[in-house]
């Protein structure tokens, strides 16, 4: 996942504000005692998480991949005074740890965590979303998309986590995670409802404004 050089990354990173207390013992817990911490959006992509948040200055926001709860708590942090995130992640394991973290945080009453298959919840939530944040499987991106694209509004914002995935976009022979990036990519490339700028940030964030329905 090193895009860049670490020396750079590191002055980046000693270049932005720092993360609270609760996002640093998220970040350190999460290497510490969970599998595949990679995962976690970290110091870095979560304050840009927060500063989109920030801009977009959201009601509702959908996330697809809590993991440890870190980008949740991130995306909350621009929420308008009453709203709401929803998050959805698949491993009931982390589930407690997750719910744990949530409480303590002073968003405790402004995230709705759910545990499921995103591909069957989604389709039963209602109203629109603001800001929606992609970071599950890869294996099913094209598909979350095609599921959130019509609940966005005019002017509301989706983000995809990974969509350099660790350079192999790059590969002359790609696996299937890296096959269904591609597709994600070249989905939204194409796709006239929307403009898009990817962004070589961390394993690649793209950035996309609804413009058309």
């Amino acid at each position: 996942m090193d895009l860049i050089s670490p020396n750079i990354q590191q002055y980046a990173e000693n270049h932005t504000t720092p993360e609270n207390d609760l996002l640093k013992l998220i970040n350190r817990q999460t290497h510490a005692h969970v599998l595949m911490p990679r995962m976690l959006s970290g110091h870095m992509q979560g304050r840009l998480l927060s500063m989109i948040s920030h801009m977009v200055k959201p009601t509702a926001i959908l996330e697809i991949g809590t993991y440890t709860g870190y980008s949740a708590l991130c995306l909350a942090e621009g929420l308008k005074p009453g709203g709401k995130l929803i998050t959805i992640d698949i491993n009931e394991e982390l589930e407690s740890t997750v719910r744990g973290y949530l409480k303590t945080s002073g968003f405790h009453e402004s995230i709705d965590y759910r545990i499921g298959n995103a591909l069957d919840i989604v389709p039963t939530l209602s109203g629109k979303f603001d800001l929606v944040f992609i970071d599950a499987d890869k294996e099913n991106y094209a598909r979350y998309y095609d599921l959130v694209i019509n609940r966005v509004p005019l002017g509301g914002f989706i983000l995809a986590d990974n969509v350099l995935w660790s350079g192999k976009v790059l590969d002359e022979k790609p696996d299937k995670d890296t096959r269904a990036i591609l597709e994600f990519n070249r989905k939204v490339q194409y796709d006239n409802r929307v403009e898009n700028v990817l962004l070589p940030v961390r394993d690649g964030m793209m950035v996309l404004r609804k413009i058309l329905d």
